[in-house]
């Protein structure tokens, strides 16, 4: 029994780090390449963004690159007549599965922790490294596009001579807000980051919004924080770009604002009743309450929704596992490929819009957030009906 678990380990695991590797190398190339072009990064930026696009890359290729060792190796195994010979002895085809499923929960832990790592500190680590070549960015985009655009800043100018630009066109974007900005004659800006600043030098600026108030007429120069530039929408930012670690700490803090909103409404109606100011107790008064009460509600319901979504996605790895080997061992299909797409297709149907669509209902609190793991669950049950019906024939 050793002998034939060491035989179908030391097979997986040959054809699945080579497989790894390749799909993951020709991810990684994709998403660095689409990087290059959104942002444009130079060399040294594109090298620097190396380790924190890597786990991104492997959260994709991950489960494909176990499912095309499995369905590779056990269609090589059924077309060699393998199993049967293995029948044939009286073993059970079992002991061939079942070191294959543990590899696959041991590959699903590490695909949740990859999913976790890439959304966390992958993302934030991008970002810093965009902000650290933010000077070079801006005017590398500028002299191609004529704008430069990141998060909530942007700018438009008519040329770029040197390092001055010509008529810049400034706009800051404030959430629940008017549009702050500002044109002036020329410009240039410098990013200080070693003390996390973005300076910019403008000659006399006509000025809109709050951003940019207090300047004389002639030469002004505004500091930006390049980290309120990066968090600017670090209010709303986004469930999905949090660890685990840090969900409960943000579920605990979503439910406290919609605590306060309910007492203050509480608080002004009850003075309204008796002041007598009965004006304030109408539908209009209490719209912007409950936008931020609807608002936090929202995320709220993300944040409950996105534990599940990452360790459903992650042990997908298993669910593919126990679909493709019974699938691969029926088609008895000794090319690796052919054994992959019979079983990735009906994968593709299925399981993807499920995950999609319960993950959008549990989000709009349609459906409770455990919901999301009702595809893996599909593929399981799929999974053991063709795995009994293969080893009992």
């Amino acid at each position: 029994m050793r002998i034939l678990t060491k035989y179908v380990l030391s097979e997986l695991l040959k054809v699945f780090f080579i497989t790894l590797g390749v799909m993951t190398l020709m991810m990684f190339v994709g998403l660095l390449g689409k990087k290059a072009v959104d942002v444009g990064l130079g060399l040294g930026g594109l090298l620097q963004l190396t380790p924190y696009i890597l786990p991104e890359a492997m959260q994709f290729t991950l489960p494909g690159a176990l499912l095309l060792a499995v369905t590779g190796v056990y269609g090589r195994m059924s077309s060699s007549n393998e199993l049967v010979a293995v029948k044939s002895m009286g073993i059970s085809p079992m002991v061939m599965v079942w070191p294959t499923l543990v590899l696959s929960v041991l590959v699903s832990f590490t695909a949740v922790w990859l999913n976790d790592l890439a959304v966390s500190w992958g993302r934030r680590g991008q970002q810093r490294v965009i902000l650290e070549s933010m000077e070079a960015i801006a005017y590398g985009q500028l002299r191609t596009r004529g704008s430069f655009e990141y998060r909530d800043f942007t700018m438009h100018v008519a040329g770029v001579e040197g390092r001055t630009l010509i008529s810049p066109q400034i706009l800051i974007k404030n959430p629940g807000d008017v549009p702050e900005g500002l044109t002036a004659e020329s410009a240039e800006f410098t990013a200080d980051t070693d003390n996390g600043k973005l300076a910019i030098r403008m000659r006399n600026p006509e000025v809109e919004g709050k951003v940019f108030r207090g300047y004389q007429p002639g030469v002004f120069e505004q500091d930006f924080s390049l980290d309120e530039l990066m968090d600017l929408k670090d209010r709303r930012r986004s469930p999905s770009d949090y660890a685990l670690a840090e969900i409960g700490d943000a579920k605990q803090e979503e439910q406290e604002k919609i605590r306060k909103v309910e007492q203050d409404m509480s608080t002004e109606a009850a003075f309204a009743m008796l002041t007598g100011e009965f004006d304030e107790l109408s539908d209009n008064a209490w719209r912007s309450q409950e936008r931020a009460i609807q608002h936090s509600q929202n995320r709220l319901n993300r944040f409950y929704t996105e534990p599940y979504r990452r360790w459903s996605n992650g042990f997908s790895c298993l669910a593919f596992v126990a679909v493709g080997i019974p699938v691969a061992v029926w088609l008895r299909k000794g090319e690796m490929l052919a054994s992959f797409f019979a079983c990735f297709m009906p994968i593709l149907i299925v399981y993807y819009p499920m995950l999609i669509g319960t993950v959008e209902a549990a989000k709009k609190g349609n459906l409770p957030p455990q919901c999301v793991w009702l595809g893996n669950f599909v593929l399981l049950l799929i999974g053991a009906y063709l795995m009994r019906r293969e080893v009992r024939h």
